[in-house]
């Protein structure tokens, strides 16, 4: 292959052909996290609840690094397989929480001690859990003992 067949072969690779639906987009932020290690990774369904987004994709990260980490990847793989970018984010200067808001989907990074403290996934709880064990490239998440108990409900 030539030189500038490779360049068109990347850029046609790199370029969604279309954009993903909110449940598309918010797998695809999961599936990114779950890639960078995170752990808890879950997804509520908001849409009856509330007006302003579809989808709150919610993970924890180990550390600082980790948050970064995370959310790097779900940025690059929302770009590449999703054809969507954050319309807004937010986070603290020390990385213990970090935000991506796509506005049909918003992404939480949480270290476990702000995760704990603020317990997002409690605010919404009527919202329903997409079940990610019946997703494809969840095989090796974890969950605490708290976010376990949320998934049985």
């Amino acid at each position: 292959m030539t030189r500038i067949n490779e360049i068109v072969a990347d850029s046609a690779e790199s370029t969604p052909k279309e954009e993903a639906s909110s449940r598309e987009c918010a797998l695809i932020a999961a599936r990114a996290a779950c890639s960078k290690k995170a752990t808890d990774i879950m997804i509520q369904d908001v849409r009856e609840l509330v007006s302003v987004t579809d989808y709150f994709v919610i993970a924890t990260a180990a550390n600082n690094r980790q948050v970064a980490a995370i959310i790097d990847a779900i940025e690059e793989a929302e770009r590449k397989e999703g054809g969507v970018k954050p319309l807004h984010t937010e986070g603290t200067n020390d990385g213990i929480w970090a935000l991506l808001d796509y506005g049909s989907f918003v992404v939480h990074v949480f270290q476990p001690e702000a995760r704990d403290f603020y317990q997002l996934e409690e605010l919404w709880n009527e919202a329903p859990i997409i079940d990610l064990s019946l997703e494809d490239g969840f095989a090796d998440a974890q969950y605490s003992d708290r976010i376990a108990a949320l998934l049985t409900r």
